[in-house]
């Protein structure tokens, strides 16, 4: 399928689609005009793409564990993308700890306003 095919089937920009191209994330063959031609697995890798982002990984580290999402473990030397993930979950319950906190200082604040 070409761009605009994929573009359509995922809802996901051509311009956003050269960009993971770009980025090592997506690779099309080329047809002898230069068109970009995608495999009809395209669809779910950009979709697992989109997964990885929306999860708050930067595309690097996307690149190299695309692989391992889609083959799951393997000798593909996948373990360390397990240890990338934790590290990336602790993270995450770092700052939400520190966005519940802000919120209950906030929440204080407010309620004594209101009490006064």
């Amino acid at each position: 399928m070409w761009i605009g095919e994929l573009s359509r089937r995922t809802g996901v920009s051509t311009r956003l689609l050269r960009y993971y191209e770009e980025q090592g994330l997506l690779h099309p063959e080329r047809d002898g005009n230069g068109y970009r031609r995608y495999r009809p697995e395209a669809v779910e890798r950009v979709g697992r793409i989109r997964e990885l982002l929306a999860a708050g990984l930067p595309t690097e580290t996307i690149r190299g564990f695309l692989p391992c999402a889609e083959n799951g473990p393997g000798p593909s030397g996948c373990a360390g993308y397990i240890d990338m993930l934790d590290s990336h979950r602790s993270r995450l319950a770092r700052d939400i700890a520190e966005l519940q906190r802000r919120h209950e200082a906030l929440s204080a604040y407010a309620s004594a306003l209101r009490s006064e």
